[in-house]
């Protein structure tokens, strides 16, 4: 893009020549210097994190930073996704979605809270309608049917009563046969204070028809308190949990003991699933596993151990978008408002360059920074920040991130010569200037075109406008069409970067000649 072209007394009233000295503008003997500007880029804080471009294992908690901002902060181990998660509500959102896509919300008559245990947000149920309806597609746990295998059903509850009789989970259907039907639930339902889980005709080969857990720690209300109910096809151990601490196991073998042969579950008919059908209260990340994963997780549940794994234990990372600066800019350090319990850590990587389009997952390489300290060798049009947030060896702490704060300085751009001379010759001008009083510049840019103010030639054998002339102070253009008049100006550009250009100087003009030659 052009730059505007400043007569002299206006460039002389420009913010850059208060810099230069008096003594310059008298005898117009001493070099002024080029301030390079202290910028600065906050990403978080007041904003939020809308500058994150992808993150993995974080989360965007509201409310829980400095002065109530935004922070980032690793999931929860219920926000966790692998390839055996067969349903996910966070209710970060006022719009309920399961996050993996097997299940389509039917209906829904849950509002949304910020007042959440996990995450952005939490869903809100009155107990007068019922709260979700799912319906799961042919991959899903309950929208299917046959063996079952290993599975969890877990979620966060914060009931206003706890009342007997109301409901957290229900999902009701039948097993058919050639042979016989027989009618299939599996519910959560409150009873004095507790929650107890019945099952019944779920399990192929088991003795009894009817299976009931119920928990022996009180629910209390107005508190959250995290509820994981598993199954383990390898020993037949089904499991209540309440915060990670056993309430009621049961193994559903033959023999009703650890070593007995495991009877399999089995769904029959797809059938609709209901969170919260009759239930007044908030429900915070609900969730369905299956498979090996949800076995690798029941140690959570192990009888002795604390268990309850807040956070995501391999910790997540998130990167920022592409921050573009006006010129070609040095990064000097980078600040952060966070909060890092003991055991835990932030680690921080910078990376610039000039053309983002073409950058890879390494490429342009990543520097390991500190907050405070000085970073070199990382300069460019385009900066990006990374961040990895780790947790304790126990996942029971998480770091928050607030703010980040990037410190760079950007070079000004050098002003122009203050006099440009033009001679005409045959075929060709001779520009000569003065040199720039900023001893930032680098070299030098001659404009040249057939129209005042409008420097758009292509005629000159040494190229279109602009030309870059190098570190000297003058150039003849040849090639050029006599009897035609042209205009010309010459700006100085930086010596950190040829694209920091400065204003364009005084504009003169010429005529080339036949007549005329060149000294």
């Amino acid at each position: 893009m052009l730059k505007k072209i400043l007569p002299i007394h206006e460039i002389l009233s420009t913010k850059k020549m208060k810099r230069i000295s008096s003594a310059f503008l008298v005898f117009a003997s001493v070099t002024a210097f080029a301030a390079a500007v202290p910028k600065k880029l906050v990403l978080g804080g007041e904003k939020g994190w809308d500058e994150v471009k992808s993150m993995e294992g974080i989360a965007r908690v509201k409310g829980s930073g400095r002065f109530g901002y935004e922070t980032l902060q690793l999931v929860t181990s219920t926000q966790e996704i692998n390839d055996d998660t067969d349903l996910l509500l966070t209710f970060d959102d006022a719009s309920v979605r399961d996050a993996i896509g097997h299940y389509e919300v039917v209906s829904c008559n849950l509002s949304h809270t910020n007042d959440a245990v996990r995450g952005r947000g939490a869903a809100l149920s009155r107990g007068v309608e019922k709260g979700v309806t799912l319906k799961g597609d042919k991959n899903s746990l309950f929208g299917s049917n046959g063996m079952v295998g290993s599975f969890k059903i877990e979620f966060w509850l914060c009931p206003s009563l706890a009342e007997s009789g109301e409901t957290v989970f229900s999902w009701r259907s039948s097993l058919n046969s050639s042979v016989y039907s027989k009618y299939q639930m599996i519910t959560a339902s409150f009873s004095s204070n507790r929650l107890e889980w019945k099952f019944n005709n779920i399990f192929s080969g088991y003795e009894k028809d009817e299976i009931i857990l119920s928990g022996k720690s009180m629910t209390v209300p107005k508190k959250w308190s995290r509820h994981t109910l598993s199954f383990d096809q390898d020993s037949g151990a089904l499991e209540y949990c309440v915060d990670g601490r056993t309430e009621c196991i049961k193994f559903i073998t033959e023999t009703g003991h650890e070593n007995g042969a495991v009877c399999e579950p089995f769904v029959g008919v797809a059938a609709k699933v209901e969170i919260c059908p009759q239930y007044s209260g908030k429900i915070d990340n609900f969730r369905i596993d299956r498979g090996i994963s949800a076995r690798a997780s029941f140690d959570s549940c192990v009888p002795g151990k604390t268990g309850n794994e807040r956070f995501k234990v391999d910790g997540g990372y998130f990167v920022s978008k592409f921050i573009p600066v006006s010129h070609s800019a040095v990064l000097d350090s980078i600040q952060a408002e966070m909060k890092v319990p003991s055991q835990t850590d932030v680690k921080f990587y910078v990376r610039a360059g000039d053309d983002c389009f073409a950058w890879d997952d390494n490429t342009p390489m990543w520097h390991e920074v500190a907050p405070g300290d000085k970073i070199t060798g990382v300069q460019g049009l385009y900066f990006q920040l990374r961040g990895e947030l780790l947790p304790d060896g126990g996942g029971a702490n998480s770091p928050k991130l607030t703010e980040v704060v990037l410190n760079y300085t950007e070079q000004d751009d050098p002003l122009p010569p203050f006099t440009v001379f033009a001679e005409p010759g045959n075929g060709c001008v001779t520009l000569s200037w003065s040199n720039s009083v900023d001893d930032s510049a680098g070299g030098y840019y001659v404009y040249y075109g057939n129209r005042p103010g409008e420097y758009l030639g292509v005629a000159a054998f040494e190229g279109p406008s602009p030309v870059n002339a190098g570190n000297k102070t003058s150039l003849t253009l040849n090639g050029l069409k006599n009897g035609t008049i042209y205009y010309f100006a010459v700006s100085a550009y930086s010596k950190v970067d040829s694209r920091i250009c400065g204003e364009l100087s005084k504009e003169v003009f010429a005529r080339p000649s036949a007549r005329l030659t060149v000294k």
